[in-house]
C-alpha cells in the first residue's frame, strides 16, 4: 500500500496517544490480556521510530494510568516487566538516535527495578536534543492537576507567590512537565473516542484522531494518517476563520 503524502512543513510539533486495545487484540485471538501488551510494545518501536523519522518533536505515550494499579496484581506485574524490558532492549538506540527520554506521573509508586532503570534511561539522554519521548506512567491528569495545586498553594503559604498574581501560564508551570509544548495532535487507538483521565490541561486545543486500530496494530502507515488528517484542520484557538487568514495572535499567546 502507497504510503499516504503529508507536508513536511506542517509536521504536529507534539503528538501524544492513548496506547488502547491491547487486551482486545489478544482476547479477539484467544490469547491472555498479557500477550497484547507484548505485542504492544512493538507498536511503542514503531511509534518512537516514525515519528523520529517523520520530524515530531515531542511524542508522549500514555503507558500506565493511576488507575490501572487497580488491575490484578499479574497483569500489573507484567506490565512492569514491560517497562523494564523496553528500556533495556531500547536505550542503545534512543540514545544513538538523540532522543531524550522524560517520564511525568507519580513516579514513586513504580517498583523499585522498573524505576531505576527508568531513571538510569532518563539520565543517560538528558542531554539528547534531537527528539523528546515522554512515558506517561502511574499518571492521571486528574492527579496532575491536584498535585499542582498543592504545590502552587504551598508557594502562596510561604510566601514564594502571590495568589492574585496566578494565572494559566503560572498554574502550567506547577504541571509535571512545564517545559514541554501542550500536545498539538492527540491520537487514540482501539475506538473509544474519550480521552480517558490523558493530559487533561494540555490537551485543551489539541486536535483529535480516534483509529480503530488496536494498539499492537498500529505502525508507521497509521501515524503518517493521523499526521495526514491533522494537517487538513484550521486550527482557529477561538478566533474566526478571517482571524486565522491574517495572523491574529491567538489568546494567551
Amino acid at each position: 500500500m502507497q504510503e499516504r503524502r503529508i507536508r513536511a512543513d506542517a509536521i504536529p510539533g507534539h503528538v501524544a496517544i492513548i496506547m488502547d486495545g491491547n487486551g482486545r487484540w489478544a482476547e479477539r485471538r484467544g490469547l491472555d490480556r498479557i500477550h497484547g501488551h507484548r505485542a504492544g510494545i512493538e507498536s511503542v518501536r514503531a511509534a518512537v521510530r516514525a515519528a523520529h523519522e517523520l520530524g515530531v518533536g515531542v511524542l508522549t505515550l500514555y503507558a500506565f494510568s493511576t488507575e490501572n494499579w487497580s488491575r490484578p496484581k499479574g497483569e500489573v506485574d507484567a506490565l512492569m516487566g514491560l517497562l523494564e524490558h523496553y528500556l533495556e532492549a531500547e536505550i542503545d538506540e534512543l540514545h544513538r538516535n538523540g532522543i531524550r527520554l522524560r517520564a511525568m506521573g507519580r513516579l514513586e509508586r513504580l517498583p523499585e527495578a522498573a524505576r531505576a532503570k527508568l531513571d538510569d534511561a532518563i539520565a543517560r539522554t538528558r542531554d539528547n536534543a534531537e527528539m523528546t519521548v515522554v512515558f506517561a506512567l502511574s499518571y492521571g491528569g486528574r492527579t496532575e492537576i491536584v498535585d499542582a495545586a498543592r504545590r502552587l498553594a504551598r508557594d502562596v503559604e510561604q510566601g514564594k507567590l502571590d495568589a492574585e498574581s496566578i494565572d494559566e501560564k503560572t498554574f502550567a508551570s506547577y504541571l509535571y512537565e512545564p517545559e514541554i509544548p501542550d500536545p498539538d495532535l492527540l491520537i487514540r487507538t482501539g475506538g473509544d473516542a474519550r480521552v480517558s483521565n490523558f493530559l487533561l490541561w494540555q490537551i485543551a486545543y489539541s486536535e483529535l484522531h480516534v483509529t480503530d486500530v488496536m494498539w499492537p496494530d498500529f505502525r508507521k502507515s497509521h501515524l503518517v494518517d493521523a499526521i495526514g488528517e491533522f494537517q487538513q484542520r484550521e486550527r482557529r484557538y477561538g478566533l474566526t476563520s478571517e482571524q486565522v487568514r491574517i495572523g491574529t495572535p491567538r489568546p494567551g499567546s
